[in-house]
């Protein structure tokens, strides 16, 4: 009986150390450590313009005016919706998964003045897993880029500068293929050519 009642109690206050150091301590410092090493990166990576948080780094939002990059397409909710992240759930037999396909790649060699064999690439006309990837690929980008540069009037070689200088490369260069943020290079871009700033952005 004494060994049973011995073997509770430690039990017992193993379990309690083990509750305050894994559901306290931890959390509160690795907390700590976020706010002082990577604020930004801890508290959302939220971006502003002119003092006001128009959307984060990591979450992708619409943009379908002309003069402005457009970012992957989005199942989530009714498209890059934060609350509702998810993909189609369709897979590669879908007959429904194939039309979008298709008609986003027409959609696409239309906007940007493709010829109608022009390859295009894969993250320009499907959704990624979560609909909320906020990144193109740099194919995707540059094909975008005469379009942009258009429409605002700017050289191509200016826009293609914003376009590196929104280029995230993957940590220690492996992990990934480089991706153009398409918020912050939008803003940028706004920045330059400040007319219209956003105003074109899906709801």
């Amino acid at each position: 009986m004494r060994t049973f009642l011995k073997e509770l109690w430690t039990s017992i206050v193993a379990t309690v150390v083990l509750c305050v150091v894994v559901s306290g301590v931890y959390p509160v410092l690795i907390w700590g450590v976020g706010q002082v090493l990577f604020p930004h990166q801890a508290n959302g990576s939220l971006v502003q313009n002119n003092g006001q948080i128009v959307g984060s780094e990591l979450l992708a939002q619409g943009f379908s005016g002309a003069r402005y990059f457009h970012p992957r397409p989005s199942d989530a909710g009714t498209g890059y919706d934060p609350l509702s992240s998810g993909g189609s759930n369709l897979g590669p037999t879908s007959q429904k998964l194939m039309d979008g396909i298709k008609a986003n790649v027409a959609q696409y060699r239309q906007e940007n003045g493709l010829p109608a064999d022009a390859v295009v690439p894969v993250d320009a006309v499907t959704a990624s897993g979560s609909g909320l990837d906020p990144h193109i690929s740099l194919q995707n980008a540059r094909l975008q880029i005469p379009r942009v540069a258009k429409e605002r009037g700017l050289s191509e070689e200016a826009v293609r500068g914003e376009v590196t200088k929104a280029t995230d490369n993957p940590l220690l260069g492996i992990g990934g293929d480089p991706g153009v943020n398409v918020l912050r290079l939008n803003l940028a871009l706004d920045a330059l050519t400040p007319k219209g700033a956003l105003a074109e952005k899906k709801p």
